[in-house]
């Protein structure tokens, strides 16, 4: 238990309006930014507008691109890097949810070895330049983790770049957040659930994991009957923030489990939400565990009796019944999950193939009916 390492670079800034009033954060970060962001929605909830004020409080000069989609390409982060490498960029700014802040990392990457997108996924250990993030989004917590995720269509997958870039900052206000709609406030909500839950259930669990682990997901359990209430308040929305950011602080020692590793296919081949699959998959998840005593545990402190309780719970918040699959498509990601180790290894217990064949039968199969 007290033999791990445990590294956490992020200074994380939290409040109503916290980018502006911390603008003299940025000072030592450069004389110039790069701010990446999406079209539309940063534009929308006031944060690109703070963002663009801190800058100017401090005198530094920057750029906009806005053309991150929800799912990152290489090609958008190449994009990005040749429309502005000649422009003396010293940090970037990421603004918006988990894709802008995950492309934002891999541009990092970009301007500071000065390659091409392609090749951050084949060379080791690259660092990038500084990263503020402003997330707006409560759920992915990539403002705390070190991973970057893209998606490359030749493939039609998703992958993790393999690099461990933490922004340097995060400012968390959760007024940014205010203008999403329920069914991705919930949506997003599951996804920070998930990585403190599969967090807190993870071989690579320790003392420091667990105790951010128990109090995020304690918030998370203070959220779960407002949402039930669509009570999507500041107040409810600044401790799912907060959980987020806890649970990105989780995930970067420990990693995810099963469900993550379970899902992904179902947001790849069935355009299933990913905290959406997260949820459906983590009831059928939660019932192979033999030994209970910290599961028991976890659904204390988020409040729940059981995890057939739990599982109705996600199931009304989510509101999302629209799956189907064969026995041929379970086979097949069942055997794309026992080919891949990591995505095995931080479960605590032996699974078989049957046992992961049950969790996407039980779940998404009784959606269906």
């Amino acid at each position: 238990m007290f033999e791990f390492k445990f590294r956490m670079p992020t200074t994380v800034i939290v409040g109503r309006n916290c980018l502006v009033k911390n603008s003299k954060k940025l000072r030592g970060l450069g004389h110039k930014c790069l701010i990446v962001t999406g079209l539309q929605s940063s534009k929308l909830n006031g944060s690109l507008e703070d963002s663009i004020t801190a800058l100017e409080n401090e005198n530094i000069k920057y750029t906009i691109f806005d053309e991150v989609q929800e799912r990152p390409t290489l090609e958008t982060i190449e994009k990005a890097y040749q429309e502005n490498k000649g422009n003396s960029i010293d940090f970037i700014l990421a603004v918006g949810g988990g894709s802008a802040i995950d492309a934002a990392k891999a541009i990092s990457i970009l301007f500071k070895n000065q390659i091409q997108a392609k090749e951050i996924l084949s060379l080791k250990n690259l660092e990038g330049i500084p990263i503020v993030a402003v997330p707006t989004t409560a759920g992915p917590g990539s403002e705390t983790t070190p991973y970057s995720v893209v998606y490359l269509q030749e493939e039609g997958t998703s992958r993790s770049t393999g690099q461990r870039i933490f922004p340097d900052i995060a400012f968390l206000d959760a007024r940014y957040t205010l203008n999403k709609p329920y069914d991705i406030t919930t949506c997003t909500a599951v996804d920070a659930f998930s990585h403190l839950a599969e967090g807190y259930l993870s071989t690579k669990a320790n003392l420091l994991t667990d105790t951010l682990a128990e109090k995020g997901l304690r918030l998370f359990g203070d959220c779960i009957e407002p949402l039930r209430k669509k009570d999507c308040s500041i107040e409810v929305r600044e401790k799912l923030l907060m959980a987020s950011s806890i649970g990105g602080m989780v995930i970067s020692q420990t990693g995810t489990s099963l469900p993550h590793g379970m899902g992904y296919v179902l947001t790849a081949e069935k355009n299933v939400p990913h905290g959406v699959a997260n949820g459906l998959l983590f009831p059928g998840y939660l019932k192979n565990f033999r030994n209970t005593d910290k599961l028991e545990r976890l659904l204390h402190l988020i409040k729940v009796n059981s995890i057939e309780d739990l599982s109705d719970i996600l199931k009304e918040i989510l509101n999302f019944r629209n799956i189907s699959l064969t026995d041929a498509e379970i086979k097949k990601y069942v055997d794309d999950i026992l080919s891949s180790e990591k995505k095995l290894k931080n479960h605590p217990e032996r699974v078989s193939r049957q046992d992961l064949s049950n969790i996407y039968k039980t779940m998404l199969r009784k959606e269906e009916s």
